[in-house]
């Protein structure tokens, strides 16, 4: 895996994500809102996104659905403060392969990506 996609409205989780994943050799795309990071998903077609569900212009949900209608493949981890059940659910049936729990271990983070 080399480039990842990070889309996420809160600028300093923005930035640390980003930050800990370029120290791991990653190349990181970031986008600060659903409609950005949308077109950033459909255009670069990154090798995995770390998706945020509460954002604005375009939920995290929605961007899920629309990349997967797109047939598009690469995984999508939900990195989100929206933990229950319901949403969870939610996300994995829209094509999430993976949904990570604000606040939560970077470290941990990393090793699911690694995983993909």
């Amino acid at each position: 895996m080399e480039t990842i996609l990070i889309i996420e409205d809160d600028p300093s989780m923005l930035r640390g994500l980003k930050d800990n994943f370029e120290q791991r050799g990653y190349t990181v795309l970031t986008a600060a809102d659903g409609e950005k990071g949308l077109d950033a998903a459909l255009a670069a077609r990154p090798d995995l996104i770390v998706l945020d569900i509460m954002l604005p212009k375009i939920n995290g949900y929605e961007i899920c659905r629309l990349v997967r209608a797109e047939k598009l493949d690469m995984p999508i981890i939900m990195l989100t403060a929206k933990g229950e059940e319901s949403d969870i659910l939610l996300g994995l049936n829209l094509g999430a392969d993976d949904y990570v729990t604000k606040p939560f271990s970077i470290k941990e983070l990393l090793a699911r990506a690694n995983a993909f």
